[in-house]
């Protein structure tokens, strides 16, 4: 099921949209305000970041910059959803690398015309190149240990800790230590972010 992070202050429409979505039959990850979006799309990798553009603390211009720098999330789609739509607007969040921008309110036929559309043209940027798991010595490349890339490899194939200490003849707390080194040397925050970086390189 595709995974849609919708960052929106405002509960009752948070909960429209959402609805919306869910009954269109994606899988919807919620956040009321951006500092709790920004950990839920590290956490999860998103297929589709929806998000509003004036909130308290981190506006959508903040939350969108910080998407876009982050390896991990940088290529995902990110659509303005706001009342903030004059043109000047528009521009400064295409400037910042925007995918789509729709003013509120919305209807049910637009945006799920936009959900399908940005996936769809996300789809279609992909590599098609598969990735190569034999040889973990690529993952080098990165800036982490001989051992941590053994580890980072088979964690990228969806392996657990106990299965990975088993596969490379360690402990369960040395591949966590190993995992937890990983983590902050790529600057992510998830096995699935890590998985993502690794799979960029492997491919």
């Amino acid at each position: 099921m595709t995974t849609i992070l919708l960052i929106e202050d405002h509960a009752p429409l948070r909960e429209n949209l959402c609805e919306m979505l869910t009954l269109a039959g994606y899988h919807v990850l919620a956040a009321e305000n951006g500092r709790e979006g920004l950990q839920l799309a590290a956490q999860q990798l998103p297929a589709l970041v929806l998000c509003d553009v004036m909130m308290p603390g981190l506006d959508g211009y903040a939350v969108l910059e910080r998407i876009r720098t982050d390896a991990a999330t940088k290529a995902v789609p990110f659509v303005f959803l706001t009342a903030k739509g004059t043109p000047p607007d528009i521009r400064a969040g295409m400037n910042l690398g925007a995918d789509d921008y729709l003013p509120k309110p919305v209807s049910r036929n637009d945006l799920l015309r936009a959900v399908r559309t940005r996936l769809e043209r996300a789809r279609q940027q992909q590599p098609r190149f598969a990735p190569n798991f034999d040889n973990p010595k690529p993952l080098e490349k990165l800036g982490i240990s001989p051992r941590e890339a053994e580890v980072l490899l088979w964690v990228a194939q969806g392996k657990g800790n106990h299965e990975i200490a088993q596969i490379l003849g360690l402990s369960i707390a040395t591949v966590k230590k190993h995992t937890i080194h990983i983590f902050e040397k790529l600057g992510v925050e998830s096995r699935t972010a890590a998985s993502l970086r690794a799979l960029e390189v492997l491919s």
